[in-house]
């Protein structure tokens, strides 16, 4: 089984450790180590992976604020000399929790549920739906909860370079994904007005000028993307 792993750990032979169990008793890529969650971060913009060897306590940022940006396409394994935090690690897409020191048998075990978790077979088509198919809601993943979000309701996306911020009336939704991923996958109610806004056109008060307004927010509209919105504008113009 082929499958991209990233260690993050501030303890060099804690990652040293699991690098050598990975390359000695699996075929799975160790595709990078980092000593920090904010440089993992960075990483996997550029290299995704499958499979994420956590650590919990680290500087700057820990490991359970990292897994709540994480996308649920990536898998987590947490590593870490504390048992205290195995049921809030749960709440993420977690396989297993390693405690410290990390031991050949106990890795083996770890080992045994990954595979058996990537050999499940695929959800069918119709369970992977994405929101547009839908039509009028979706859920988002930030922090340990499931958010359910009525398309309606969302006022605008910000994005903030690899997370977003989804904006309902009663709730700020922080995500880990880009702009571009979600205005992908949002119906055509939907509009990118800058780099950093994905508006909801039925919840626009007015336009005036180069910015729109939600209630008492006020976002720019770039040259970039004026022509394309402003014509969509205009098939509601009387």
């Amino acid at each position: 089984m082929n499958l991209r792993c990233l260690i993050v750990d501030d303890e060099p032979n804690a990652v040293n450790l699991l690098e050598m169990f990975i390359r000695q008793n699996t075929s799975w890529e160790v595709s990078g180590k980092c000593y920090d969650a904010r440089e993992a971060l960075t990483l996997l913009k550029a290299n995704p992976v499958d499979l994420i060897f956590l650590d919990i306590n680290m500087p700057h940022l820990t490991g359970m604020e990292m897994a709540a940006l994480l996308p649920p396409s990536v898998s987590i394994v947490f590593t870490t000399a504390y048992s205290e935090y195995a049921a809030d690690s749960y709440g993420f897409h977690t396989i297993d929790y390693l405690l410290k020191p990390i031991t050949l048998k106990r890795f083996y075990t770890a080992m045994q549920k990954i595979e058996a978790h990537y050999a499940r077979p695929e959800a069918p088509a119709a369970e992977t739906a994405s929101p547009s198919a839908e039509g009028d809601y979706f859920f988002i993943k930030s922090g340990r909860m499931l958010h359910k979000v009525l398309l309606r309701d969302i006022l605008y996306f910000e994005g903030e370079k690899e997370y977003a911020r989804l904006v309902t009336p009663t709730q700020k939704l922080l995500i880990y994904r880009r702009l571009k991923d979600i205005e992908e996958q949002l119906s055509s109610s939907f509009a990118r007005v800058h780099n950093s806004y994905i508006v909801n056109i039925a919840r626009l008060d007015s336009i005036r000028d180069n910015q729109v307004f939600i209630g008492t927010k006020q976002i720019p509209i770039s040259e970039k993307f004026r022509e394309s919105f402003m014509n969509r504008i205009k098939e509601r113009v009387f």
